[in-house]
């Protein structure tokens, strides 16, 4: 016992005067002394120590930037973690479904990739003084170390990080929830913690199994969207960047929204609501869509009422006299900034949505939405921009038999024969029909909301037979109006014709009076 407590005297007498060498070292040599020291000791200890040890920063590159490695090796990390780690910490990631467990700052895990056993260990700097951060990366300083032996980094760099990226990110994918984006005014774009996009929880909960539509139509349009959605090698291999285009038309309450939304459920995409009234420039425009991210639709609603595309724009005239102007110049500003009138064309929206810059990124889906399609250029709607035209119409007997399984949970009745008969006449919007189908109380069966829909449809029935009639009647009006218009122009023509035949033919009579008379011809 003497001789261990000896031991313990002296280790604890070493360790005090190294750091108190280390002490004197730090304080009193210079600098650049310090630094030299310190390359020369490294270089000694990397022969005696045979591991790499590689570090994966959370702010890389531009400021307040988030690193997407240090971002994804969480991700991965999460479910390693639960596994062999002792410490874990809990995070409740903005936009993720659920908890996200990962190990604790210090703590290590160990994995092994293709018989190569690695290190993985989360690190956490704190600011060494006490003050108000403004940005995080100057708070403090996280990261992540991989630790592998020397002899493997081959391995590591060409196929174990490039691993760690994709499954990362497929996990990522798999706990996020989807988001509904719209774009912010060019003038909040500046500024910490500004951004380009503002979003929400995209919760919308139409699917393709709720859409009341044509049936052969909807498997058309669910084959195609799966189809793109695996196309990645396809489109490479084509040379085509990997985007699609669809143009929904039809008349107002069809059903374009919800076919947005039952196409972002069916790929899990986000949705990008890009209102093109609040970009004022084609650069601005290419600033948003180089912003969006992959696996996303990008929408652009009623795009023959958001600005003019065709270059015609009339001119405004201005008003003498600025009585209204504020004197204020950051208001002046600010109302200037406001009545700008966008001078995004024709042109820069088909070049990116089809030109070079559409190759940034891929897996997009790129859908405008019109009312009345007959308005828009026929350049904008070309094949290669706009791939897939969509009709939707007025409601057909197909999609009334998905809303009575919806709204009224029935697959028959002995009225169905009557409404489709009447559905074959009549013009009725999707929106009319659901909302004559929707109980209105508790009281309300299935007899009184297909009974109710009966109803309607005869009276849209009468009212468009009505109109066709006043129509016609109009019209017929209108030609009798044109008739009595022309008859005394017709009656004063023809008048006209008989007085100048009556000249003709007494001139004619005169002459041959004179030629008797006189016995001489002209």
């Amino acid at each position: 016992m003497a001789m261990v407590g000896e031991m313990w005297s002296h280790l604890g007498s070493t360790m005090a005067t190294l750091m108190l060498v280390y002490t004197v070292f730090k304080q009193f040599f210079p600098h650049q002394l310090q630094v030299s020291f310190e390359k020369y000791f490294n270089r000694i200890v990397r022969y005696a120590y045979p591991y790499v040890e590689i570090t994966f920063d959370e702010f890389t590159g531009e400021r307040m930037k988030r690193s997407e490695a240090y971002s994804r090796i969480k991700s991965y990390l999460s479910d390693k973690s639960t596994a062999s780690a002792k410490r874990l910490k809990a995070d409740v990631v903005k936009g993720s479904q659920s908890v996200i467990l990962s190990m604790d700052y210090n703590e290590e895990i160990t994995e092994e990739f293709q018989g190569v056993k690695l290190w993985w260990s989360a690190n956490r700097i704190p600011s060494k003084t006490p003050r108000i951060a403004i940005y995080p990366v100057d708070d403090e300083k996280k990261s992540y170390k991989l630790t592998v032996h020397k002899r493997h980094i081959e391995l590591i760099t060409q196929s174990y990080i490039s691993h760690v990226m994709k499954e990362g990110k497929e996990i990522e994918t798999r706990n996020r929830q989807r988001k509904l984006y719209s774009n912010n005014p060019s003038q909040n774009w500046d500024g910490y913690r500004s951004n380009k996009w503002s979003n929400v929880l995209f919760e919308h909960p139409a699917t393709f199994d709720t859409l009341a539509m044509d049936a052969k139509l909807k498997e058309e349009i669910k084959n195609d969207l799966n189809k793109f959605s695996k196309g990645k090698d396809y489109y490479a291999r084509i040379g085509k960047a990997w985007k699609r285009g669809y143009l929904l038309y039809g008349p107002p309450g069809t059903g374009k929204s919800s076919m947005i939304a039952a196409m972002a459920n069916l790929l899990d995409y986000d949705v990008y609501d890009l209102e093109l009234t609040a970009v004022k420039e084609n650069t601005e425009l290419r600033r948003l869509l180089l912003d969006t991210s992959s696996k996303s639709i990008i929408v652009i609603e009623d795009i023959d009422c958001s600005i003019d595309l065709t270059g015609q724009r009339g001119k405004k005239t201005e008003k003498d006299g600025n009585e209204d102007e504020p004197s204020d110049p950051v208001t002046k500003r600010v109302k200037k900034e406001e009545k700008k009138e966008s001078k995004v064309t024709l042109s820069g929206l088909s070049n990116c949505i089809d030109g070079l810059w559409s190759s940034c990124g891929s897996e997009r889906i790129i859908v405008f939405t019109t009312n009345y399609v007959e308005k828009l250029d026929p350049a904008l709607i070309r094949r290669g921009r706009m791939d897939k035209h969509i009709e939707l119409s007025y409601c057909c007997f197909d999609a009334f038999k998905v809303f009575a399984k919806n709204y009224l949970e029935v697959d028959s009745h002995s009225l169905f024969g009557e409404i489709e008969s009447l559905l074959g006449e009549t013009n009725m919007t999707p929106a009319d029909v659901a909302e004559n189908l929707m109980p209105k109380s508790d009281y309300d069966d299935v007899e009184t909301c297909l009974k109710r829909l009966v109803e309607a449809l005869k009276d849209t029935k009468e009212e468009a037979k009505k109109k066709v009639e006043d129509e016609a009647r109009s019209m017929a009006e209108k030609e009798e109006e044109e008739k009595q218009r022309q008859k005394p122009e017709k009656e004063e023509k023809e008048q006209s014709g008989k007085d100048v035949k009556e000249i003709k033919e007494n001139g004619v009579a005169k002459v041959d009076e004179e030629v008797k008379e006189t016995g001489v011809t002209r």
